[in-house]
């Protein structure tokens, strides 16, 4: 049977302003064993000045869809067929079919990215400023003078709560964590763009340095009013800071919905199970209700919906037969045989 094209109809109550537009795609690496299906099929619009959470266990395909919209899949990855589309300035930007050179231009001016691992993605050999300047250099040429690229980047260290002055002539290692990570943010913005991707900006953190950056890009938001990509595992996140939330199992967005229904009124077997294993600080002796068994093994995906090996309310179509994508209610979606009958935000 074909695979379900997760094509979402915008009702009456989302006509806010699609900046981006993801359509049919298709994303897969090239591996010893065979391709592994890292996207499948997916449909996704992002909305002018909301944050969208992507969350969903490792290998479901999150990080692999937030590369894929910039078009920057590391090899052997590969777009085998879809569309991603920019709505910005009035004009359609269609990225997979602009030059390599144009896409270069487009990135970073338009749509930017903060990497997970701040201490990898800074050049350890070069001190902050040469890697805040260069950035701009290489975007904006001759077209920026010196001293106006350092009021710029002044500004933007500022606003991340980091002291300029001591900042900007440090190497990576000698920053904590924290700091590198809002170094890479204060990069993100250099040239101003609508769309921030944030791929596990808080991991490997502490606690307290993971709330001083949700606070960190709380306050970014109100001042730039930007549209933010957050991609995650830690669902626990997304109370925080989203306003959707996407959940991914398998390559495959299996729910979509806003933040609080997506917590109280989950469709999906695999939502509601992400939810349970969150614990709760009301109550200390609440049991904790891991996930059983593992992710599929993305080459060989078992039949029927990819999540019913794990599912405790699998009957025998959820293991024959991919369910379609069905619309739950306003801005609602969900990718399950069974959410009428089981009514899993309703226990």
């Amino acid at each position: 049977m074909a695979q379900a094209t997760q094509v979402v109809e915008k009702s009456e109550a989302e006509k806010g302003e699609v900046i981006l537009s993801v359509k049919n795609l298709n994303v897969e690496y090239r591996a010893q064993r065979g391709i592994v299906k890292a996207v499948r099929d997916v449909s996704l619009d992002v909305y002018k000045g909301e944050i969208l959470f992507l969350v969903g266990e490792s290998g479901s395909g999150k990080s692999t869809l937030g590369y894929a919209v910039m078009n920057i899949l590391p090899s052997p990855g590969y777009i085998k067929s879809g569309d991603i589309v920019y709505h910005i300035g009035g004009e359609e930007i269609h990225i997979l079919k602009l030059s390599p050179n144009e896409q270069r231009k487009f990135r970073w001016r338009h749509v930017a990215m903060v990497f997970q691992s701040a201490l990898n993605a800074l050049n350890p050999t070069l001190r902050i400023w040469d890697q805040l300047y260069d950035t701009m250099q290489a975007h904006l040429g001759h077209s920026i003078s010196k001293e106006e690229a350092l009021e710029k980047i002044r500004y933007l260290l500022e606003m991340v709560r980091l002291e300029p002055d001591r900042v900007l002539k440090s190497y990576p290692h000698q920053l904590s964590g924290g700091m590198r990570q809002r170094v890479m943010i204060a990069m993100a913005l250099l040239l101003d763009p609508e769309i921030l991707i944030l791929d596990e900006p808080t991991t490997a953190l502490d606690i307290l340095t993971q709330k001083n950056i949700i606070d960190l890009l709380k306050s970014i938001r109100k001042k730039l009013g930007l549209t933010m990509i957050f991609i995650t595992h830690d669902l626990s996140l997304a109370a925080e800071l989203a306003d959707r939330v996407a959940v991914m199992y398998a390559g495959k967005i299996v729910e979509l919905a806003d933040v609080y229904t997506i917590f109280y009124k989950p469709k999906h077997p695999y939502t509601y199970a992400l939810i349970k294993t969150i614990p709760k600080l009301t109550s200390v002796d609440e049991k904790l209700y891991p996930i059983p068994g593992s992710p599929p093994d993305m080459i060989n995906m078992p039949p029927g919906c990819k999540f019913h090996p794990r599912c405790p309310y699998a009957v025998q179509r959820c293991a024959e037969e991919e369910p379609q994508w069905e619309r739950v209610d306003d801005g609602h979606y969900v990718l399950c045989h069974r959410w009428r009958e089981l009514m899993l935000g309703e226990q």
